[in-house]
């Protein structure tokens, strides 16, 4: 008889938000999508929301769900995870998810450059139709020392990686976030260095479980967290996690991210989760759980040590955890 052991930060599949409680939303977004009942949602309390279902690509969700990816604490509640946002291109506070909504997402174009065999800008729309979506339940952990737990839909950056074709020189990947000044007040705070960049070595991109995601709780992903794709390193603090990409640079130089230009001594490339090394101004050895407000220990690389510690193997000169 084969018996499956789980990983220490699993739980029992039933404790996880059930796949089939998404199913009985498809109809309904393929009825908005298709503008049987559009017109009407705008007057409806929830208006907004039912509008971002209405994208072209609404009917790709809810995705089936990947059950290898399950944590061992409950998903939080979707209020809290899409109106506790990060965005400084919004505001540099956490409730941003109004100022958001002016994000204009369609159409949106995507670049791929650089190192790669042929560069090409192609529709969002389009690439996400040649990926193979599918859910996943990831912690995710803020530098700020709080975290979440959601289910991200998306699909592995691996695949975007083998649809560019980089050459073998290449080394990094970097991203680049938006730039709408008609839509982002932040983008006036010129003491910023914007855009806002970020990148990751080949082998990160690479790794299974780095994510691009285009939806959140079973629908397409809210502007405020970062639609209409984001990255998602769930061993990683969440300032890696770049919102709203239109750019992949492949590179043999280390790109040099945002946070880094600001303060190179509290946020470092690599920015791994670890309890023992400390923010300069806050301990990371507890975490506050956005869901309840419970502080739980931090664990190291965030819980995914069995599946990205090999990667930093012999890198002890590298500063891996700021």
């Amino acid at each position: 008889m084969l018996i499956r052991i789980r990983k220490g930060w699993e739980i029992p599949e039933r404790e996880t938000t059930p796949e089939a409680i998404y199913r009985n939303r498809r109809k309904f977004i393929q009825g908005i999508a298709a503008g049987t009942i559009g017109a009407a949602a705008s007057t409806l309390p929830f208006g907004r929301a039912f509008a971002q279902a209405a994208l072209p690509n609404a009917d790709l969700y809810p995705a089936k769900r990947n059950d290898a990816y399950t944590v061992d604490r409950p998903i939080t509640p979707k209020e809290k995870a899409t109106h506790y946002n990060n965005f400084y291109e919004f505001g540099s506070h956490k409730f941003i998810a109004d100022a958001a909504q002016a994000l204009k997402t369609s159409p949106w174009k995507v670049k791929i450059d650089g190192m790669v065999e042929k560069p090409i800008e192609i529709d969002f729309d389009e690439l996400v139709r040649k990926m193979p979506l599918e859910e996943r339940v990831y912690r995710f952990r803020c530098v700020e020392a709080w975290a979440m737990t959601v289910p991200w839909t998306g699909f592995p950056m691996k695949a975007l990686v083998d649809f560019a074709k980089p050459t073998s020189g290449a080394k990094y990947v970097e991203m680049q976030t938006a730039e709408q000044e008609d839509t982002m007040p932040g983008l006036k705070q010129f003491w910023y260095p914007w855009p806002y960049i970020e990148g990751l070595t080949m082998a990160e991109a690479t790794n299974e479980l780095t994510l691009i995601a285009t939806g959140l709780y079973g629908e397409p992903i809210p502007k405020q967290n970062g639609a209409p794709l984001r990255l998602v390193t769930p061993w990683k603090y969440g300032f890696k996690n770049i919102k709203s990409i239109v750019r992949f640079t492949f590179t043999d130089k280390r790109p040099v991210s945002y946070w880094e230009q600001i303060a190179d001594n509290e946020y470092g490339f690599w920015a791994n989760v670890n309890p023992k090394v400390p923010h300069p101004r806050w301990s990371q050895a507890q975490e506050r759980l956005l869901s309840n407000g419970e502080e739980v220990p931090t664990q190291l690389f965030n819980g995914y040590a069995d599946y990205v510690a090999d990667m930093y193997k012999g890198m002890e000169g590298e500063k891996l955890y700021m």
